[in-house]
């Protein structure tokens, strides 16, 4: 079952946010979901026989998309399912129902993003119908230091 979380269901979510996130903590993931559900943004949590099994979380962007044309652009930000829970089919109806509170608000496009090394996130997009619209090395410096 995909429930949109909000209240008790926030902190489920945050709590899967860890687990996938893990250096964050629960009570800041938890203030960002409740920030991101309160503006343009969505949580999604999937239950499987009563327990939290994964969540998704999306939202709208209005700048500029890497590969989109339109904007506002529904944008996954994070998708998680527990792994003994994987293989059913819940990732798959987390996208869905971002996809679908996406298209509520206006959006013809939706997209997202994953780290270069995350095979498994890669072939998840792949299958989902997403295609890759780019590839890219992101590089900070700190200013004031030699090279």
């Amino acid at each position: 079952m995909i429930l949109k979380a909000d209240g008790e269901n926030l902190a489920h979510a945050a709590a899967l946010a860890c687990e996938l996130w893990p250096h964050n903590t629960q009570d800041g993931l938890l203030a960002e979901l409740e920030a991101l559900s309160r503006a343009e943004g969505a949580v999604f949590l999937a239950v499987e026989d009563g327990v939290p099994a994964g969540f998704a979380q999306c939202q709208l962007r209005h700048d500029y998309v890497e590969g989109t044309e339109s904007s506002p652009v529904g944008y996954l930000e994070g998708i998680y399912v527990r792994e003994e829970y994987r293989g059913r089919g819940l990732a798959k109806a987390l996208l869905s129902a971002c996809e679908g509170w996406a298209g509520e608000h206006g959006c013809t496009e939706f997209a997202s993003d994953c780290e270069l090394d995350n095979g498994g996130s890669i072939a998840f997009h792949l299958g989902a119908g997403f295609t890759e619209a780019n590839r890219i090395v992101c590089f900070t410096k700190r200013l004031g230091e030699e090279a």
